[in-house]
């Protein structure tokens, strides 16, 4: 696994060759998209068997836009997704239901991880997301918009977070180097033709891993 302070997701998975290719390469997360909207979404039947495929090492994220609770909590409760991610109008009142609700499903037995997403472009201030009642938030400019912004308006934010928007094997050490992000996010970055390449994300995951060793 990534030793590195910088752990490493890679999301939009859809086929077999894709998790054959993380469980080469070893990620820290890799995600499933539910979003209809999204070219990148699975349904749960797939994402069931790709996560069967999955080294057990690498955590599982579902990506979820306002989805019904029952349905993020089964897929918890069924251990098709480790976490759950976020990157619509979910507020903490939603995320304590969801912790509930997986609570009363699996009999306490398990506990509920949650990354929240946040647009940089519509914070006012980080006061927002430093409470958030989230395990882990993540900065980016737009749901999977695979647009870069300008990472010095990070600057104050005191809380670990991951980055996602427009990250790839190009740019990714040079982030990693200035801001030192708790974790980075990819997905159209490490594609070719719509479609996970696998020699991208190994490119990209050399990258995040090789920062401040070749300096």
């Amino acid at each position: 696994m990534n030793n590195n302070i910088t752990k490493i997701k890679i999301c939009g998975l859809t086929r077999n060759e894709d998790i054959e290719a993380v469980n080469e390469l070893l990620p820290d997360y890799i995600g499933f998209v539910f979003w209809k909207r999204s070219k990148r979404n699975v349904s749960k039947e797939k994402a069931a068997e790709l996560k069967k495929l999955l080294n057990p090492e690498i955590k599982a994220v579902g990506v979820f836009v306002d989805a019904d609770i029952g349905f993020v909590a089964g897929l918890l409760n069924g251990g098709i997704i480790d976490i759950a991610q976020f990157h619509g109008n979910e507020d903490d009142a939603y995320i304590e239901k969801l912790r509930l609700r997986v609570s009363e499903m699996s009999g306490g037995s398990k506990l509920t991880e949650i990354i929240k997403a946040f647009n940089i472009d519509r914070l006012e201030s980080f006061e927002e997301v430093e409470n958030s009642k989230a395990d882990h938030i993540m900065i980016d400019p737009g749901k999977g918009s695979g647009v870069t912004f300008d990472w010095s308006k990070l600057e104050g934010l005191e809380r670990p977070y991951f980055l996602a928007g427009g990250l790839n094997p190009d740019n990714v050490q040079e982030v990693v180097r200035k801001i030192e992000p708790y974790a980075v996010d990819v997905s159209s970055g490490v594609e070719t033709d719509g479609v996970k390449d696998a020699v991208k994300m190994k490119a990209f995951m050399e990258a995040v891993r090789t920062a401040f060793s070749s300096c």
